[in-house]
């Protein structure tokens, strides 16, 4: 398994948290709310579909190796 496959691993738990979270806050403080029991699975699904390529975007920017051989700049693209 890679290095990148790890970070992303851990990172992804952690996004999947955050937006999860956010998620579950704009359905139950919408009017949506009455309708909620039915669209957490919409919720679950749509966060794992976004925390995936982010989790894989970020995860060689957590390399401080990445970061001091390319700088700042440069690793950001």
């Amino acid at each position: 398994m890679s290095i990148r496959l790890q970070i992303a691993a851990m990172l992804f738990m952690m996004i999947q948290a955050v937006l999860f979270f956010a998620g579950l806050l704009l359905l139950l403080l919408t009017p949506l709310s009455q309708e909620a029991m039915a669209l957490m699975p919409w919720v679950v699904g749509a966060t794992t579909v976004v925390s995936l390529p982010l989790s894989w975007w970020l995860a060689p920017r957590l390399r401080a190796r990445t970061w001091r051989r390319e700088g700042t700049i440069e690793a950001l693209k």
